[in-house]
């Protein structure tokens, strides 16, 4: 009886301690509130991944939300607080430091935080910018440097990054979506994906198709993910960009047109200007708005070029 007492006593003990903590952290937090500073502690960071793994954000998505509320909290200092003055000052910092895109997709990471924390009134409102008209061509990769960057990793005897390679460029895929590419779904000559909470079906071509079962049978890979590494685990963003940037020496490319979401691109615009078809792009990408599709299709700036000086009527 004596024992069932003092575990009792130390039940109440605990639950005591839980609940001052919980009202200790409840005024802290209704005192910044009314103050109108937002407060940064680890344990925020902890909770707001969850959430965020909770929502069923890609895994991809929550690693770039996380490292952008990471430099927030850097560019804070020891403080770990900021009122809606200084978050105006962090947006002015990002602007200094990175690239305009760069620096609205940190500002939706903040303000998705600043949601999750209840501080809504405390947003940052992103950079506005006007749609360019046409494709930056120095970033872009031509269907010739892709073939190049292919047959230099089969030269050095690296099929899995030419099969890896050839995969993003002819489904248009992400690169995080090269784990769904299993013997099992290879063989029946489609794949069946779910990304961001959206599902959708790729075909394969009969080439690709037939490439894909010989490697996997030449490496004994006889079910589950094709594309992994030596310990069996499926390949990453990390794993195949570092190979990818390998190749930069031996074609001669551009190292700024050399990263997997380029060779997406690639397949959208051959896609788009072969069947001039956007809906269809749109659902083969996993897009749900027009509006990111028509960033993939846009007009090169010198085909725009010529439109103007096929514009003879105004010209005098």
């Amino acid at each position: 009886m004596k024992i069932v007492v003092i575990i009792q006593k130390i039940a109440e003990i605990l639950e005591f301690l839980l609940y001052n903590t919980y009202r200790m952290k409840q005024k802290r937090r209704n005192y910044y509130m009314l103050k109108n500073v937002i407060t940064v502690a680890n344990e925020d960071l902890e909770e707001f991944e969850q959430y965020l793994y909770e929502r069923e954000n890609a895994r991809a998505t929550i690693r770039k939300y996380m490292t952008d509320i990471r430099t927030f909290c850097k560019y804070l200092g020891k403080e770990q607080e900021a009122d809606k003055n200084r978050l105006l000052l962090y947006k002015e910092w990002l602007l200094e430091h990175y690239a305009i895109s760069s620096a609205n997709s940190m500002l939706a990471a903040l303000n998705q935080f600043l949601k999750f924390k209840g501080y809504d009134y405390m947003t940052v409102k992103r950079i506005k910018t006007q749609r360019s008209l046409f494709r930056q061509e120095e970033k872009e990769l031509t269907k010739g440097e892709f073939k190049r960057l292919v047959e230099a990793a089969r030269r050095q005897g690296k099929e899995q990054l030419a099969l890896c390679m050839e995969t993003i460029a002819v489904t248009g895929i992400r690169i995080s979506e090269l784990q769904y590419f299993t013997v099992e779904r290879v063989r029946k000559g489609r794949i069946e994906i779910i990304n961001k909470g959206k599902y959708r079906r790729i075909f394969l071509p009969d080439s690709l198709r037939k490439k894909l079962l010989v490697y996997s049978k030449e490496r004994g890979i006889r079910g589950g993910c094709i594309f992994i590494t030596r310990n069996g685990k499926p390949k990453d963003r990390s794993n195949i960009w570092s190979e990818m940037k390998a190749l930069q020496k031996k074609t001669g490319i551009q190292e700024s047109k050399i990263f997997p979401h380029n060779f997406r691109h690639l397949f959208a615009r051959v896609h788009y200007d072969t069947t001039k078809d956007l809906v269809g792009l749109a659902d083969l990408l996993g897009h749900s708005s027009l509006n990111v599709t028509r960033v993939y299709t846009s007009t090169s700036g010198q085909m725009y070029q010529r439109q103007l000086n096929r514009m003879k009527d105004l010209q005098l």
